[in-house]
C-alpha cells in the first residue's frame, strides 16, 4: 500500500497539470516498511520527452534527489507520471519502461475531472493495482 497525504496527492496533481498539453511527471520521496510505503515528498521533474505520450525524468533530477535520499536517510519510493487522454492504467511503453520492480509507479489520469490518481507495482511484466491510503 502507498500512503499518500491530500498535499502529496495535491502537488502530483498540480505537477501534471502544469506540465500540460505534455505528460507531467516526477519522484516520490518517503519511507519504506515492507511492500508499504508513505510518501514525505513530490520532486517534480521536466519532462525530458516533450511528450504527451511518453514521459522521461530527467537524469539531473534523477541525480540530486538519489544523493540527497542517501544522505538524508529516505528512500525514492517511485514515479508519478500523467495521462492526459486515457485512464489511470499503465501502457504498454510504461511497463517496458518501468525501471525499478520495487518502485510505486503512480498514474495521474487528466481525462476527467477531477483527475484520478492510482498505484501499481509492476515487476516482470505484470501490472499490479495497489491500494493508496490518503493521510489526512
Amino acid at each position: 500500500m502507498l500512503t499518500l497525504t491530500p498535499a502529496i496527492r495535491d502537488a502530483m496533481i498540480a505537477t501534471c497539470i502544469r506540465a500540460l498539453p505534455n505528460e507531467g511527471c516526477g519522484l516520490l520521496i518517503g519511507r519504506v516498511d515492507g511492500d508499504d510505503a508513505t510518501a514525505t515528498e513530490v520532486v517534480p521533474s521536466p519532462n525530458v520527452a516533450a511528450s504527451a505520450r511518453v514521459y522521461e525524468i530527467d537524469s539531473r533530477v534523477l541525480l540530486r534527489t538519489f544523493r540527497r535520499v542517501d544522505d538524508e536517510g529516505f528512500a525514492v519510493l517511485g514515479v508519478f507520471h500523467s495521462h492526459t487522454h486515457s485512464e489511470a492504467y499503465p501502457s504498454p511503453t510504461d511497463v517496458r519502461l518501468a525501471p525499478d520492480p520495487d518502485w510505486h509507479y503512480v498514474l495521474v489520469s487528466l481525462r476527467d475531472v477531477p483527475a484520478v490518481v492510482r498505484s501499481f507495482r509492476i515487476k516482470d511484466d505484470t501490472v499490479t493495482s495497489e491500494d493508496i491510503y490518503i493521510e489526512e
